[in-house]
């Protein structure tokens, strides 16, 4: 079938409008943590149907720039917050100096065939598996599942309990002379399991980020971290290296990897 190269105007949606000018009255009218008017003040003052006005509602928050509070109401949210990201600034492989990491639990298991491929391993082969949560001013803003096969740690010693593990294998990481690092970033939804770390209903926008590590000429760590999208902002420096700024702010330059 031939085409006409022309392009056919799509109707905006109602509620998308209405998302356009209730950020034109936020940027102008509100200040950060105000509280907007009921849902029955603003559907009368734009002349819409409240339904319409709870999917604005819900794609500005969405978006980051709404925060429903049960009992308060809606606010207007605070700008993303600056999350460093590099190794240079965070050192290996995520212990944060002026980020927290809460260490949820830490695993060694067999290596299932996609994590055993990513990580160039046999399938089955162990894997120690350290998942954490990052906070910035007490509020968690991202996940981190953190996989180190376990020939990669030749000499970890023995541990009682979990957290334990967990210390030991984040430690002998850190001995370990990085030679190589690389990462990517992409789109996606926050499962159950992640969703509940990161306090956001399940199917919440994020931003993952894969994060391979080598030394010694191996693969000898895979870092998969969720990032919430609605506070959290990735920029890229000159040299590609990733790292995660406030709105507005300037980027930090990267140091070479």
């Amino acid at each position: 079938m031939g085409t006409t190269g022309q392009l056919t105007a799509v109707p905006e949606p109602k509620y998308w409008h209405l998302r356009t000018v209730l950020l034109r009255a936020i940027d102008t009218e509100f200040s950060i943590g105000q509280i907007l008017p009921n849902e029955r003040e603003l559907a009368a003052r734009f002349g819409v149907a409240r339904a319409t006005l709870r999917q604005a509602l819900d794609q500005l928050e969405l978006e980051g720039r709404l925060v429903r509070r049960r009992g308060i109401g809606t606010l207007i949210a605070a700008p993303r917050v600056g999350v460093p990201v590099n190794r240079q600034e965070e050192g290996w492989p995520g212990a944060a100096r002026s980020q927290a990491w809460r260490t949820v639990d830490c695993t060694t298991a067999p290596a299932a065939r996609r994590l055993a491929e990513a990580l160039g391993v046999a399938e089955g082969a162990p894997v120690h598996t350290v998942r954490r949560v990052r906070l910035v001013q007490g509020r968690a803003v991202a996940t981190e599942s953190l996989h180190v096969p376990a020939a990669a740690l030749p000499h970890l010693p023995g541990f009682r309990a979990e957290s334990d593990r967990a210390r030991s294998v984040l430690r002998q990481l850190e001995r370990l002379e990085v030679d190589g690092e690389s990462r990517s970033v992409e789109l996606g939804v926050a499962e159950a399991e992640q969703a509940a770390l990161l306090e956001r209903p399940p199917g919440s926008p994020v931003l993952v980020m894969t994060t391979q590590y080598a030394a010694a000429g191996r693969l000898v760590a895979l870092a998969v971290s969720t990032y919430r999208a609605d506070t959290c902002k990735l920029t890229f420096g000159e040299t590609g290296l990733v790292e995660v700024t406030p709105v507005g702010a300037t980027p930090v330059g990267a140091a070479a990897s």
